[in-house]
């Protein structure tokens, strides 16, 4: 798959770039670039990450594109959006001056956004069943990140990370499959994971043990785990570490919290314990992420 983005083969260079404008937490969340792009083709590629277009143009306008060797020739409308999911091989051809939010998802960092955020799985085939649709509150909602990026207000980089929050709830409150449309097995549903997850939620400072979480979904520790790890993709146990990461990583983002502070309020035994772990997760130290979100 390609590593570039959008802006990289787009016909113009974007507008408004948040990799660049934005803080780097922000960044762990989505990246939003704004176009108003002469007309042009954009080479077919298959890139490894989500991308979401919302067309802010007043005026219809003619748009081809080619997707996974289908060819689609459509008038494109304002507040019509459309998702091409990582892996899929796409191209474009604009007849007409765009003028479009491209949100980029890294694919793992959205589901584990949906998951532990949000309470949310979601399917592999989840965004690929919407190549197109109209969404108003959805492009309301990328207009305010733009506008959010675009200003120079003391303060405006927190308030495109809370709008990017938004945005992604957003996004899986309308286009996440719903309780019901989850069968994993009769033994473990998702309402059994929803209480596995707000059981972590509330105790992920405390110790917690496969049998606490095994007991949320009434199930022998060994059959939970077996379950678990089928349907989630990871054991029990993992999940809680990379809950842990998460909560610790908005918690660097407070500058003045001591590092042991976060670590013993996120359940890990110690510093070094925290700093060892966060590393095998993150890649990186968490005085190395922190450094990186104040840079």
């Amino acid at each position: 798959m390609d590593k570039r983005n959008y802006k990289d083969v787009y016909p113009s260079a974007p507008i408004l770039d948040s990799a660049k404008d934005a803080r780097a937490s922000a960044a762990e969340l989505l990246t939003l670039e704004y176009f108003e792009a002469r007309p042009a083709a954009m080479p077919t590629r298959v890139f490894d990450q989500h991308h979401i277009l919302l067309n802010l143009k007043d005026e219809p306008h003619r748009v081809e594109n080619w997707r996974d060797g289908d060819h689609r020739d459509f008038t494109y409308r304002k507040h019509e959006i459309i998702v091409t999911p990582a892996g899929i091989e796409s191209g474009w051809r604009w007849h007409a001056r765009s003028k479009v939010i491209v949100v980029t998802l890294d694919p793992d960092k959205f589901e584990r956004f949906a998951q532990t955020e949000v309470g949310v799985l979601l399917a592999d085939a989840q965004l690929k069943s919407l190549p197109q649709f109209e969404d108003p509150d959805i492009c309301h909602a990328g207009v305010m990140l733009r506008d959010a990026l675009a200003s120079k207000e003391q303060g405006s980089e927190l308030i495109f990370e809370s709008l990017a929050r938004v945005f992604l709830v957003k996004l899986i409150q309308k286009y996440g499959l719903r309780e019901e449309a989850y069968a994993f097995s009769r033994s473990f549903t998702a309402r059994h994971y929803k209480r596995v997850l707000d059981f972590v939620a509330q105790n992920f400072g405390k110790s917690i043990l496969v049998e606490d979480l095994a007991r949320q979904a009434a199930l022998s520790p060994s059959h939970f785990a077996q379950l678990f790890k089928r349907t989630i993709g990871m054991s029990p146990m993992q999940f809680v570490t990379t809950y842990r990461v998460e909560q610790s990583r908005k918690k660097l983002a407070q500058h003045d919290t001591p590092l042991i502070d976060i670590a013993m309020s996120c359940g890990f035994a110690d510093q070094a314990h925290f700093s060892r772990v966060f590393k095998q997760v993150e890649g990186q130290t968490p005085s190395e992420y922190r450094a990186r979100l104040l840079s």
